[in-house]
């Protein structure tokens, strides 16, 4: 069973403009990444107040809080970018979620020219903090879900799966996304069939394989693409997946701190994949 989900900031910086369109669209859940064009994170006490407020009048909850953490490089101090998953975790106590999206690391100086040839020689920092990682969120009572992202150290198959099977904690989980396998030129395929059984959470948006530097600078219909999402889909239902399914479609482009795809289109991209989801035997 899936429950749908969405980054709602997608929708608009206002999170009243957020909350009215997914009502429109019969999804109660948010991935909580940002309002007003501030990161969850970086949002004051009053800021997070304030929305949750507006989430409980609505009656809606969380998905997870959508961290950034685990962007930064391999190579920048570590302990103190922990400070940043601890106030995550505050924020599960506050939004009553036990889940937090994060990521394992950009290249050393967070080299854009970084050939992934030279991972192996980070691989084992990857690893440790991870571990780390993963040791406090089962210290806190949380689940991390694992994106793979651009540019990071999980962002081929082989790769989510060596960190997610070394760590081997119930504590790290993947978030499997098909559009960033199709986005980075891997085939999304592969990428469930290697990571599938750690993946506990989905993240739904489609693309054409090779994104920008092959003329693809946005997020398509889901279906559409070539994230082959109705694969993922239909295995995950006969798996009996029990989960979330959270709506990112970047049908107007996207980028390191999120995407956008507006009020307009949004209901769009909620209904394809509801159609792709009852094509596949699967239910809300």
């Amino acid at each position: 069973m899936f429950t749908l989900s969405a980054f709602a900031d997608e929708i608009s910086p206002d999170p009243r403009e957020q909350v009215a369109v997914l009502k429109a669209c019969n999804v109660r859940h948010i991935e909580f990444r940002s309002i007003y064009k501030t990161n969850v994170l970086a949002l004051t006490d009053a800021q997070i107040k304030e929305f949750k407020a507006l989430l409980d009048g609505e009656g809606f909850k969380l998905s997870a809080i959508g961290s950034p953490v685990g962007k930064i490089a391999i190579d920048s101090p570590f302990e103190p970018h922990l400070d940043k998953l601890k106030r995550a975790v505050e924020l599960c106590g506050v939004f009553g979620t036990p889940n937090i999206r994060v990521f394992s690391f950009y290249p050393p100086g967070n080299d854009h020219n970084f050939n992934p040839a030279g991972w192996p020689a980070h691989r084992d920092e990857v690893v440790r903090r991870m571990g780390a990682m993963a040791e406090l969120a089962a210290a806190s009572k949380v689940v991390l879900f694992h994106e793979n992202e651009h540019r990071i150290f999980g962002d081929s198959p082989d790769r989510v799966r060596d960190v997610l099977a070394s760590v081997n904690s119930p504590s790290l989980r993947a978030a499997y996304d098909a559009a960033n396998y199709a986005y980075c030129d891997f085939d999304p395929v592969e990428g469930w069939e290697k990571t599938k059984e750690f993946t506990a959470h989905f993240h739904i948006k489609d693309w054409k394989r090779g994104g920008p530097a092959a003329g693809h600078d946005h997020g398509v219909i889901a279906g559409t693409g070539d994230g082959n999402i109705p694969h993922s889909t239909r295995d995950a239902v006969q798996r009996g997946y029990r989960g979330f399914a959270v709506m990112e479609p970047h049908l107007r482009g996207g980028g390191p701190t999120g995407g956008i795809t507006g009020p307009d289109l949004f209901p769009y991209a909620v209904e394809a994949f509801r159609k792709i989801l009852r094509d596949c035997g699967g239910s809300e």
